[in-house]
């Protein structure tokens, strides 16, 4: 190690440095895991049996009883309409939602946003097409009816 005035702030950057880029400890605080090999039908069948929670947290409920909390999976149901989400992905990739509504938003903030008769109609239309992805998106994934 260097020896003179700057030794002691160069020690000082170091070990800062080394635990800035040092991996997080929270890895250690894992729970300890439990691995076994299962033929593919005993697997089958315990996804069946799991019905919407993890197999792990199957297998813990089977072994612990009601006393282990269970963690809900996502569906897996496949999408109802295949044509309709497409359709929607489509509109979504056309467009620059995001980055405009974000202008919208900053101007707005700003105080320089010009409410002219154009802006007001592109703005009911944005709004429009929005509410319209969200109708599709929910009937294309099965999660609610056509709104009457």
């Amino acid at each position: 190690m260097m020896e003179g005035p700057h030794s002691n702030k160069t020690a000082s950057f170091s070990e800062s440095f080394q635990s800035a880029t040092a991996t997080p400890k929270s890895k250690k605080n894992l729970s300890p895991r439990v691995t076994f090999r299962v033929t593919e039908d005993e697997l089958a069948r315990l996804k069946g049996a799991a019905e919407g929670v993890s197999v792990s947290g199957y297998i813990r409920k089977q072994i612990f009883g009601n006393d282990v909390s269970l963690r809900k999976t996502r569906s897996r149901v496949p999408v109802k309409d295949q044509k309709a989400l497409a359709q929607v992905l489509g509109k979504l990739g056309e467009t620059r939602i995001a980055n405009n509504l974000n202008q919208i938003a900053y101007e707005a903030n700003c105080g320089s946003l010009l409410m002219d008769e154009q802006t007001e109609q592109e703005l009911k239309l944005a709004c429009a097409q929005i509410a319209w992805m969200r109708v599709t998106l929910i009937e294309a994934l099965g999660l609610g009816g056509p709104r009457k």
